[in-house]
C-alpha cells in the first residue's frame, strides 16, 4: 500500500466524439495538504456513458488502494452515472440485470465494477458542468485531450502507478490505448485557487519555459507552421477587437488555446497579449468578452 496524504475529494468525468466514438476520461484527486494526482485514458470506439463510468472506476480503485477510512466527496457533472450508483443498481442487481421493461441494462460489466468498489465512504455530489467549477474543467480537458488523440500534462504524485492501480478488467480495457505520458509532480494548493473577483487587469500568458522546450523540439518547418497559425490567430483576434463582435467563453477559450476554466475563472478585466479582454454581459450560460487593443488604448505593456 502507498504512503499519501489524506484525500479531501475527487473530481471525474468522460468525453466521447461522436458517441459512439474515441473517447477519454479524466479524474482529479484534491488532497488536505494541498497537493493534487491527476489521471485519464482514453478508448477508440467508445459512448459518454462509459467513459464516465471508466472514470469513477480509476477514482474509487485509487481511494480504495489508498487504504484511507476518511470520507470523500466524488464530484461528476453526470447525474446519470449518479443515479445509476446510487439509485438503479440495486434493483437491477434483484432483476438480474434486467430494466423495467426486460431488457438487459447496459454496460453491466463496468456497473458491478462500480457497484463494488463503492462505499458509504463515498458522498456523491453533481456538479454543474461547464460552470466554471476548476476541478469539474480541468477533467474535462484531461477527458477531451484523450478522446482527441492528444496527450495531456498529468499532474501525479510519485508513488503512484496509474496503470497499476486499475481493476483488472479495466486494465486490459485500456491495453490497447497508446501508453500516454505519466508526469510526477505535486502542485500546492494555491494552483487550484483561482481568484474569480479580480477587477483589475491581469496578464495571462502560457509558460514561456514549457513553450520555449516544446517549441525547440520540433524541426524547422515546423517551427514555421506554428508561427504562421500564430499569426492567423492574432489577426482573427484583431478583427473581432476592430468590428466590436463579442465571443462566448468557450470561442475565447479556443481562440487563445486554453481550456474554458482559464478564461471565465480570471475576473472581469485581464490581459491577453495586445489585448484587453472585458466581461460584457451573460446570456443564457454562456458569457460574452469583449477584445480591446490595449497597446491602443494607452494601456500598459507586457
Amino acid at each position: 500500500m502507498m504512503t499519501q496524504p489524506v484525500i479531501e475529494s475527487i473530481y471525474t468525468d468522460g468525453a466521447c466524439t461522436g458517441n459512439p466514438g474515441p473517447g477519454g476520461w479524466g479524474v482529479v484527486v484534491y488532497f488536505h495538504d494541498g497537493s493534487v494526482h491527476e489521471m485519464g485514458g482514453g478508448a477508440s470506439h467508445t459512448t459518454n456513458n462509459k467513459m464516465e463510468m471508466q472514470a469513477a472506476i480509476a477514482a474509487l480503485k485509487f481511494l480504495h488502494d489508498s487504504g484511507q477510512p476518511q470520507p470523500i466527496t466524488l464530484y461528476t457533472d453526470s447525474e446519470y452515472l449518479i443515479n445509476c450508483v446510487t439509485k438503479w443498481v440495486a434493483g437491477w442487481k434483484k432483476k438480474g440485470w434486467k430494466k423495467a421493461d426486460g431488457n438487459p441494462v447496459q454496460n453491466q460489466d463496468l456497473l458491478e465494477t462500480l457497484d463494488e468498489l463503492n462505499t458509504k465512504q463515498v458522498n456523491w455530489h453533481h456538479v454543474r458542468g461547464h460552470s466554471g467549477n476548476v476541478g469539474n474543467e480541468r477533467c474535462d480537458v484531461i477527458a477531451r485531450s484523450f478522446a482527441n488523440g492528444k496527450v495531456p500534462s498529468l499532474q501525479q504524485l510519485p508513488t503512484f502507478n496509474s496503470h497499476k492501480s486499475l481493476p483488472d478488467h479495466y486494465e486490459n480495457h485500456v491495453a490497447k490505448v497508446p501508453d500516454y505520458v505519466k508526469t510526477s509532480t505535486i502542485v500546492h494548493k494555491k494552483t487550484q485557487e483561482i481568484s474569480t473577483s479580480a477587477l483589475n487587469i491581469n496578464t495571462m500568458e502560457p509558460s514561456t519555459a514549457h513553450a520555449a522546450a516544446t517549441i525547440d523540439e520540433k524541426p524547422p518547418e515546423k517551427r514555421v507552421e506554428q508561427l504562421r497559425n500564430l499569426v492567423e490567430t492574432l489577426h482573427i483576434a484583431d478583427e473581432i477587437a476592430e468590428k466590436g463582435y463579442l465571443i462566448t467563453s468557450s470561442e475565447l477559450a479556443d481562440l487563445m488555446d486554453v481550456h474554458a476554466s482559464a478564461v471565465t475563472s480570471r475576473g472581469d478585466q485581464w490581459r491577453w497579449r495586445n489585448w484587453i479582454v472585458s466581461r460584457v454581459r451573460r446570456e443564457g450560460n454562456q458569457i460574452l468578452w469583449e477584445l480591446e487593443r490595449g497597446d491602443r488604448l494607452g494601456g500598459e505593456d507586457e
